[in-house]
């Protein structure tokens, strides 16, 4: 129990990717805050599967776009721990389009959802962190965000953009003892990823040296490490990705 009597923030954790970060963070003894936008049923599974850990557990609604949901997801988790040790952003949305039939709507939903958000929870987290001298904070990314795809420019901007937030503000906050890094992730089978079309997917798969698509598992397994370990680590990026960042 790596984690034992620590708090974990995971955003976007009622399914795929933050469904697996928050159940992996759990089982190493992390009592967890599931965030979800929209569906509170599979929030509400999540949050009883680590309740089956004999962890502790809540539920909190919260758009990361919006400061001042992510204000309130923050205090509930004070209030019901008194503390947030980890912060996993994870949460996102995607719209793909070529640059030209992408709207100024759908640019803005991909930026506010996965840039946007990701600097939203950590302005409110790291006071707290600083205040403990303590914290780990793991972005999630993307190998769009480092390689471009055609039809994904918000997508590869709003990636891009986090791991230029996570290096700046790993300096920023190393002398505090906080942790932050991120993980750029490769082609991972999620409903997100399920909605593209079987050609792309299959065109996707092939450039994957390792010769699979990638499992949400496979992304917790090394959020769960930066969660415990890696002290000497920040402004790290961190590919796992199958080999496609070669």
């Amino acid at each position: 129990m790596k984690l034992k009597d620590r708090v974990a923030i995971v955003t976007g954790s009622s399914r795929g990717i933050g469904r697996s970060i928050a159940l992996a963070l759990a089982k190493e003894g992390a009592d967890l805050v599931i965030n979800y936008a929209q569906r509170a049923d599979k929030a509400k599974t999540v949050e009883e599967q680590i309740h089956s850990m004999g962890r502790r557990a809540i539920s909190v609604k919260a758009d990361v776009s919006d400061f001042d949901q992510v204000s309130h997801m923050v205090n509930s988790a004070i209030a019901e721990f008194g503390k947030v040790d980890i912060l996993v952003n994870n949460a996102a949305q995607h719209r793909g389009r070529v640059v030209h039939k992408l709207s100024n709507d759908d640019w803005n939903v991909v930026i506010n959802s996965n840039l946007t958000g990701t600097f939203y929870c950590c302005k409110q987290v790291v006071p707290h962190m600083i205040n403990q001298k303590a914290g780990k904070i793991i972005n999630i990314s993307s190998a769009v965000g480092v390689r471009g795809f055609p039809g994904d420019v918000a997508y590869g901007a709003a990636k891009a953009g986090i791991l230029g937030l996570t290096k700046s503000l790993a300096r920023e906050v190393a002398h505090y003892g906080i942790n932050v890094n991120a993980i750029v992730c490769g082609y991972v089978e999620t409903d997100m990823t399920m909605m593209v079309q079987k050609a792309q997917r299959d065109f996707m798969a092939s450039m994957i040296p390792i010769s699979r698509i990638g499992q949400p598992d496979d992304i917790a397994e090394v959020v769960t490490f930066l969660a415990y370990g890696g002290t000497y680590m920040t402004g790290s990026l961190i590919h796992v990705d199958g080999g496609v960042g070669m």
